[in-house]
């Protein structure tokens, strides 16, 4: 197994790595997230900020604040929304799962924001749901 795992946007243009293993892996059900992706849930690995490598040749990372605490980033070209830090986890960049080419060391442990999630989405897993009141 790699002691990487590298992804990219749909386009190509913004390529990203990060070692092995993710301090953590869950599903957010969180209102932004769902309005950010256009998706009822986003499932995020959580990494050590300093160690992730971001190769923006191109230019086209752009980073906006969703909120006064959160900022996210997705491609300029293609529009894929990628990354994700906040206040609330200092230190930590959050890599949107699904552009992740290698498999990472372990599965999501949970859902997150779950007060939130949207009623047309059924779950079949036994993974643990917390609210967004809960300490993570």
């Amino acid at each position: 197994m790699s002691t990487f795992t590298r992804g990219h946007c749909l386009c190509g243009a913004v390529q990203l790595q990060a070692p092995l293993p993710a301090r953590w892996v869950a599903h957010c059900h969180c209102t932004m997230c769902q309005r950010a992706h256009g998706a009822g849930v986003v499932t995020w690995a959580g990494f050590d900020e300093a160690a992730v490598q971001v190769d923006d040749a191109q230019g086209q990372l752009r980073w906006y604040a969703s909120s006064p605490e959160a900022r996210r980033a997705h491609c300029g070209r293609c529009g894929t929304p990628m990354l994700f830090a906040s206040s609330r986890w200092p230190g930590e960049l959050h890599l949107a799962r699904a552009l992740l080419d290698e498999a990472l060391t372990q599965p999501p442990a949970a859902h997150v924001f779950h007060d939130t999630h949207v009623d047309w989405l059924m779950l079949g897993d036994t993974l643990p749901r917390h609210a967004a009141t809960d300490s993570t």
